[in-house]
């Protein structure tokens, strides 16, 4: 049977909640609407976010960081409760004016920097510290391509597949099937570029491998909209490999703990001040 067909008004108002899962949190205008400061920890690196794919980017690379010696990375992470609406303080807001986590403000400058979209903070982050980024122009040049293609075409993925297959209210074939064709063909495209490399960009882990292995290595893992057997991901043989290399690295399985709020009790660390706190301060030790 056809999906029922809408007819747009010729003008759009906004009369309703829409989002499904989201439609609390969801609306037509940016900016506060509540009057909140965030929290300053101890650190220089004071980073508000949720461990989500886009979150996740985030404390990956911090904890790669501390592991690989530089010890100016250390952080405090605080949870944003996005489904609270706790992105819309004014101090979330003057970190992030699109009201989106990750938000990381270094107060090791001068004056405090405020940095946000995951990407933007992920090079920032390798520029501070010269880590997970070729200096060589071509190298560097192949890295930012794969940066950039994950966030040009992780919305499809996200917003698009996984809202309309996962949390829309209502299931309709058409938008699941266009944006499961996508999908496919993302992770066909990664396929093909692991084929005859062992990371996204070549022989080194950079900053493209942590920005696009929350989204894709969580789908290729199925734990992403619960869609691994719908999507066939067992399929992308190379992704696989390229996946459970990365997930089996120890800075990665700290930086998904990092603020998380669901899933086995050991495996949420909502809020992260040093590193004893993942022996300390997980759920299931409070």
């Amino acid at each position: 049977m056809a999906d029922p067909t809408y007819t747009p008004p010729k003008i759009w108002t906004w009369d309703s909640q829409s989002g499904g899962k989201f439609a609390n949190i969801n609306r037509p205008i940016a900016g506060p609407t509540s009057e909140k400061d965030l929290p300053v920890g101890k650190h220089p690196l004071q980073l508000y976010s949720l461990a989500t794919p886009n979150g996740a980017k985030v404390t990956i690379m911090l904890e790669e960081l501390l592991a690989a010696g530089f010890s100016e990375a250390e952080y405090d992470a605080y949870l944003v409760n996005i489904m609270e609406g706790e992105q819309f303080t004014t101090g979330f807001v003057s970190a992030n004016p699109n009201s989106k986590i990750p938000a990381l403000v270094d107060h090791s400058t001068a004056t405090p920097t405020r940095v946000f979209e995951s990407g933007s903070i992920l090079l920032y982050l390798a520029d501070k510290f010269d880590a997970f980024l070729s200096k060589d122009p071509i190298q560097r040049a192949e890295t930012m391509s794969w940066l950039f293609w994950q966030m040009g075409s992780t919305p499809m993925l996200g917003g698009g597949f996984g809202h309309f297959y996962a949390y829309a209210p209502e299931k309709y074939q058409y938008p699941i099937d266009r944006y499961a064709m996508e999908v496919k063909r993302q992770m066909d495209v990664l396929d093909r570029q692991l084929a005859d490399k062992e990371f996204i960009s070549g022989d080194e882990y950079t900053i493209a491998d942590m920005a696009i292995f929350p989204w894709y290595g969580g789908l290729a893992l199925g734990k992403l909209y619960e869609a691994g057997e719908f999507l066939q991901v067992e399929e992308y043989k190379n992704v696989q490999r390229w996946t459970k290399a990365i997930d089996a690295r120890t800075p990665v399985k700290r930086g998904k703990m990092v603020n998380r709020t669901w899933g086995e009790p050991s495996g949420q660390l909502h809020e992260r001040h040093d590193a004893a706190d993942f022996d300390t301060q997980t759920e299931d030790k409070k």
